[in-house]
């Protein structure tokens, strides 16, 4: 039994986390400032006796004894982090010096969750790990890539200089149970919308392409980096089979059974045309692939969605989001 420190543990992805390592039999450290996460998405594990919940910003030192530490703090929609992009590119690179800092103190192993993010809008198809990037340094979008591929130099030279025991995944998109209704991601978008039976928002039309992976597959690729004994990474995590956003759009459709119309609209800037991972090195070093469906995967996350949108719960949560944040 370990006791590790999740940051962002109240995010879409740090709760499902946290529960799985609860369910190891882990003694779990749930960090958060609930800027994009949530106590709703922890509240059911409020009640573990091998959990424990911080309220704490990831840009501040913060001194504890644990043995592993998963780093997924940061804002990861991009309406979220361009919402304060000044405050998105703190929380990657002061983030990251404050828990490899604290890696470094306690001789914890650490694990940053990185992004495809990191490749931009790639020229290589599909993305393998040893691709620099397409990256704009000065768009929209660079606070949250920059601010990744910075994160992941300060991983490498805290291992090289300091030796540091670090691990490094990059995430494709990742849907599921917990993201929240209005975060701006695609996934989350088209069901909400079609739901409320609002027309479906494509941007562009349609062509760009996106490869979509269900959230247990993800973690499940998470923890057996972070368990591995020798690999380091980056590891690409996610599912190589790609669709385009128009295909999404109508299977959501279907799948729902709404009447949504879907109507496009302008591309974004620096909005990736292509996303596909290559998971060759996760397959060979971890034995890891997605064993989830897109389909599948949509069915469940509908269901949560649903059951959120005819509680009411959905409107608190937006409520928080709309919180002045420093």
């Amino acid at each position: 039994m370990k006791r590790i420190l999740v940051t962002g543990g109240a995010g879409f992805l740090g709760s499902h986390l946290c529960e799985k390592l609860l369910d190891k039999g882990h003694d779990v450290v749930c960090m958060d400032n609930f800027f994009t996460g949530s106590k709703h998405n922890v509240e059911a594990l409020r009640a573990r006796g091998n959990f424990e919940l911080i309220r704490h910003d990831v840009t501040m030192p913060l001194f504890l004894e644990v043995d592993q530490i998963y780093n997924l703090a940061c804002p990861a929609s991009p309406v979220h982090y361009q919402y304060n992009p000044v405050k998105t590119i703190k929380t990657s690179v002061m983030g990251a010096i404050n828990m490899l800092g604290l890696a470094k103190r306690v001789k914890a192993r650490i694990l940053q969750a990185s992004t495809s993010e990191v490749y931009g809008d790639p020229e290589q198809h599909p993305q393998r790990e040893g691709y620099w990037g397409h990256v704009n340094p000065i768009g929209l979008r660079s606070c949250y890539d920059e601010g990744k591929r910075v994160a992941e130099t300060l991983f490498f030279d805290y291992q090289r200089q300091n030796k540091v025991d670090i691990r490094v995944i990059r995430i494709f998109n990742t849907y599921g149970p917990k993201m929240h209704p209005n975060d701006g991601r695609v996934v989350s978008n088209f069901i909400v919308q079609a739901l409320s039976g609002k027309d479906i928002t494509i941007y562009g039309d349609g062509s760009q392409t996106r490869s979509f992976c269900y959230v247990s597959d993800l973690l499940e690729g998470m923890v057996r980096l972070m368990e591995h004994p020798d690999l380091v990474g980056p590891v690409n995590i996610g599912n190589p089979n790609e669709f385009t956003i128009r295909e999404l759009a109508e299977q959501v459709i279907a799948l729902t059974g709404s009447k949504s119309k879907i109507v496009a609209k302008p591309l974004p800037s620096d909005d990736p045309k292509q996303r596909q991972p290559d998971i060759s090195l996760a397959k060979a070093k971890l034995g890891w692939e997605p064993k989830i469906a897109l389909r599948e995967g949509l069915i469940k996350t509908i269901a949560y969605f649903d059951q959120l949108l005819k509680s009411g719960e959905s409107a608190i949560l937006d409520s928080h989001l709309r919180q002045p944040q420093g």
